[in-house]
């Protein structure tokens, strides 16, 4: 499923993240690789999420979220 699906508390994995060159690199500088658990905290709008990433929290907009494809926490690969 994609980011922007996921619901408020709900813990995902990244699987995917297909966003230009620079801003994947600057994800990846704060954390969020492929493997990584991020947590839903809030949501606001339209596909806009406020997530927490290895300890951190992150606002992502709908042009970022609807780029990166996640799984379930717990759910097999």
């Amino acid at each position: 499923m994609l980011l922007k699906d996921a619901a408020v508390g709900e813990r995902c994995v990244v699987e995917q993240i297909d966003l230009p060159f620079e801003i994947e690199r600057r994800l990846e500088a704060l954390g969020m690789t492929l493997q990584t658990e991020i947590t839903v905290l809030n949501r606001k709008g339209r596909g806009i999420l406020i997530i927490r990433l290895r300890g951190s929290r992150f606002a992502l907009g709908y042009q970022i979220t609807e780029k990166i494809t996640v799984r379930k926490a717990g759910e097999a690969a």
